[in-house]
């Protein structure tokens, strides 16, 4: 795994976190975003505010990825955590996504968050839901056909959760 840098989000990162949103979006096969929205429809999404948490992923100084986390839900539903993590395409497979999943577990723990939940995992990113898998997560229910993917058609939705 390469020896990454773990950081908060600062106000100068988005013009560089931006390429990385709009490379993944754009492919319009793992997230649920619309590939057309704008760098300013993207940050309002992804740059939350608290009790979220933004955070970045450096090596030398490059930004290689990204993770948001914060409450699934409002209210009822606040005692268990989310999060998205996105990742360059020339850094997949080097360990940035499984050291970006990692800190935002420890962060939910460090939170006080009962558990962490992700709502929509496409089927087909079959890497990330080996990461997922191998940190603790597994599939408690897939709703078929919920995501258009370009080139497999219809595919289901994982729904994953990790009790902490």
């Amino acid at each position: 795994m390469r020896a990454v840098e773990i950081r908060e989000f600062g106000e100068d990162d988005w013009a560089r976190v931006w390429p990385i949103v709009r490379e993944i979006v754009g492919a319009a096969d793992t997230y649920t975003y619309d590939p057309a929205m704008t760098a300013e429809q993207a940050r309002a999404i992804w740059v939350e505010a608290p009790p979220s948490h933004v955070v970045v992923a450096t090596e030398d100084g490059h930004i290689l990825g990204t993770a948001k986390m914060g409450p699934n839900k409002p209210g009822p539903g606040s005692h268990v955590a989310t999060a998205s993590f996105m990742v360059s395409g020339d850094a997949r497979g080097k360990g940035v996504g499984t050291a970006l999943c990692r800190y935002a577990l420890n962060w939910a723990r460090e939170q006080g968050y009962a558990g962490m939940q992700f709502n929509a995992v496409t089927e087909t990113n079959t890497s990330a839901v080996q990461i997922y898998k191998r940190l603790g997560f597994t599939i408690i229910g897939t709703v078929p056909g919920a995501f258009e993917h370009p080139v497999h058609g219809r595919v289901g939705l994982h729904i994953m959760y990790c009790a902490l």
